[in-house]
């Protein structure tokens, strides 16, 4: 199994100071955590992509180049690349940019994006929005694929005979497609013999199980060959301590923190209180053997082989922060990964990384 360290560059009041850190100061622990993701021998880290509060990720090209800068291991994704807001040249143009600098380690997540932002600032809406992220990606993987593309469509000026420029690194990268809740990223996946990420964030695994199931059946009806298909799946909480008692009392802000921050959007409530959270979400908060037992059981019905991790310090001290890191990677992750097999990641050659 592989394992990411992952952000959406969330700029709120920290769970136990209530202080709120500036912009350069947000962004500049990104860079740290991604430093330390490679220092503690995590596998990638990855970048969301959002348009509105409380976000400041809505140009991951530009903080995953300035990682690409101080790291050499670590395989860089995004989570998602909004292609159904992007010009699809631009974003290969940016991408293709980046996988250079970052020697071929890039892989990307991408999606259609939500929240009400996209509609105010791209004229994006629920009506276009999978159309434009189809549109997106089948123009952006002839761009990547081909030195000369002649394309037409809906959404953007027709091309003839193209080049964008540069050529990337990889002539080939792979492309997952992020699927919360909708069959459309399950279906496009599928079509285009990709790998499907699951967000398994929000809601208990049930839905999230009939997804992944759904996208396994679609990706036989195309012809491809079962043992081909790959799954990734995110997590909803992130904290690995000695006892589960001590990673319980540590993650409680936190859990406080990020249930008052739904209510006051007025996002659904799902999980009320922190032991529910626990049971039933993805969230790993627990002691080594806790975590193992989790991630086998969602793995029983996600066949996944790779997860990422919240990245994020979330009040916690520094020590306690880069401890549950520690911890897992010493503890969590080799038993895992001697469990649940899992295909190399982009750059993993050019990196000496044995898969």
């Amino acid at each position: 199994m592989k394992f990411l360290l992952f952000t959406l560059v969330t700029r709120v009041p920290d769970p136990v100071t209530g202080e709120l850190p500036g912009t350069r100061e947000r962004l500049r622990a990104v860079v740290e955590q991604a430093r330390l993701a490679e220092e503690f021998g995590y596998d990638g880290f990855a970048v969301g992509e959002r348009h509105e509060d409380p976000f400041l990720s809505a140009a991951p090209p530009v903080i995953l180049s300035h990682i690409a800068a101080v790291t050499s291991r670590i395989t860089l994704f995004t989570a998602v690349t909004t292609l159904s807001l992007l010009d699809p040249v631009r974003a290969f143009e940016d991408y293709s940019t980046l996988d250079n600098l970052a020697g071929g380690r890039l892989e990307l997540i991408i999606g259609k994006g939500n929240g009400a932002a996209q509609a105010q600032l791209y004229h994006v809406t629920t009506e276009d929005q999978w159309d434009r992220n189809r549109e997106g990606y089948e123009l952006f993987r002839r761009l990547w694929d081909s030195a000369e593309v002649t394309w037409s469509g809906r959404f953007r000026p027709e091309l003839l005979r193209a080049k964008a420029l540069p050529r990337p690194l990889q002539p080939k990268i792979r492309i997952w497609h992020g699927s919360a809740t909708s069959r459309d990223s399950v279906e496009l996946a599928a079509r285009h013999g990709d790998p499907l990420f699951s967000a398994n964030v929000t809601n208990p695994i049930e839905p999230y199980a009939e997804l992944v199931r759904h996208y396994r059946e679609r990706w036989e009806h195309y012809g491809h060959n079962p043992a081909d298909a790959l799954v990734g799946a995110g997590t909803a909480g992130f904290h690995v301590a000695r006892t589960s008692q001590e990673a319980l009392a540590v993650y409680r802000p936190i859990f406080e923190s990020k249930l008052a921050l739904a209510r006051a959007h007025g996002l659904p409530i799902v999980f009320e209180t922190l032991d529910d959270f626990v049971t039933r979400s993805s969230a790993l908060v627990g002691s080594p053997e806790q975590v193992i037992d989790k991630v086998g059981r969602y793995h029983e019905r996600f066949g996944h082989e790779i997860i990422h991790l919240s990245a994020e310090r979330d009040g916690r001290t520094e020590d306690r922060y880069r401890g549950s890191l520690e911890l897992f990677q010493a503890e969590v992750a080799p038993e895992l990964r001697r469990r649940i097999p899992s295909r190399p990641l982009a750059g993993a050659e050019l990196a000496g990384v044995v898969s």
